[in-house]
């Protein structure tokens, strides 16, 4: 009886083994956590659609953000709920507003212990829900958008925030926000692209977390979930623009173009794993169809695996304490 030559098995034969032969590994500080901040609550409200994550008021958010501290994560990436909203996204650059306040307070209080991170983008500030200016005919205003990003941006490092995540999709927000950025000083203030941003069905849970006010979409900026070569390109221009870090979203979705963004830049490259994929693996696990951890564990491991350098995540806290744990 003929043996095989290559006996690939030995390399899972005990817990022992596997882990030394492991090619792709997770630790907390590759973990960035998501948090919702609203506008005048005294305590956190439950989002329905993502069972675990809550609207926080000002008060929670300092304590979410000292647990990511003490977890060991990377960082928090801060969301405002404003209480009015208007065309131009006022609030987004207002010292007062949301999330500039929260921003401050977060900062102070965890501010050397990971990266305050701010989502740049006008939609949770408008009262159209699209991410900039319509124009007259009511499609957005590229150009005059940029200008409402550079102005928030400046709010945003002033109230502390060490890195400014660009999720709108603008054409030219980059360098805008960076030249911005460096005329008044914050030379040191981090961009993250959010290059790769696919106009896919996974965000529905999210626009309940920032009552998102959207009609129609956002296809006319946003990529087409067909398209994997064109969010490598964009990718290689933020990177240009100069972008400190790019990022890919929806995450699992898209592995295929995390891997190819991966091969064609340098800067570091991130995945954002968002509400869809959340309330999808929430929910089968409710029913009891899927192993919940088991499948958390390997959905964070595949985007690594695709090439993440970093993930954002909702589960970025638990995650980290079953990390902990297995060491």
């Amino acid at each position: 009886m003929s043996f095989p030559t290559h006996r690939l098995r030995r390399l899972r034969q005990s817990p022992a083994v596997r882990r030394l032969a492991r090619e792709t590994t997770l630790v907390p500080s590759q973990l960035v956590l998501p948090l919702f901040v609203r506008e005048g609550i005294a305590e956190p409200q439950p989002i329905g659609s993502m069972p675990g994550v809550v609207q926080h008021s000002l008060d929670s958010l300092r304590r979410a953000a000292t647990d990511a501290a003490a977890a060991g994560l990377g960082g928090v990436m801060l969301f405002g709920v404003p209480a009015v909203r208007d065309a131009l996204g006022s609030g987004a650059d207002d010292e007062r507003g949301i999330l500039n306040v929260a921003t401050a307070a977060v900062a102070a209080e965890v501010g050397d212990a990971l990266v305050v991170q701010t989502d740049l983008c006008l939609d949770e500030f408008t009262d159209h829900g699209h991410c900039g200016v319509l124009a007259a005919d009511g499609s957005v205003d590229n150009d005059a958008t940029l200008e409402r990003y550079a102005a928030m941006g400046l709010a945003q490092a002033r109230a502390g925030s060490a890195m400014l995540g660009l999720s709108g999709m603008m054409d030219g927000q980059v360098a805008h926000v960076r030249a911005a950025l460096d005329a008044e000083g914050f030379t040191d203030t981090l961009l993250l692209a959010y290059s790769a941003k696919y106009a896919g069905a996974f965000y529905g849970p999210f626009r309940e977390a920032v009552d998102s006010q959207l009609t129609g979409d956002r296809r006319t900026y946003q990529l087409d979930p067909a398209n994997a070569r064109e969010g490598v390109r964009e990718a290689i221009v933020d990177a240009e623009e100069g972008a400190d870090v790019v990022m890919v979203k929806p995450a699992l979705p898209y592995l295929d173009v995390l891997a190819e963004v991966r091969a064609s830049v340098d800067v570091p490259v991130w995945a954002y794993q968002v509400s869809g994929e959340y309330a999808m693996i929430e929910a089968a696990a409710a029913h009891g169809w899927i192993d919940r951890r088991g499948a958390i564990s390997e959905s964070l491991l595949s985007i690594r695996r695709a090439g993440a350098d970093a993930v954002l995540s909702y589960w970025a806290l638990e995650a980290a304490g079953w990390l902990r744990e297995s060491l």
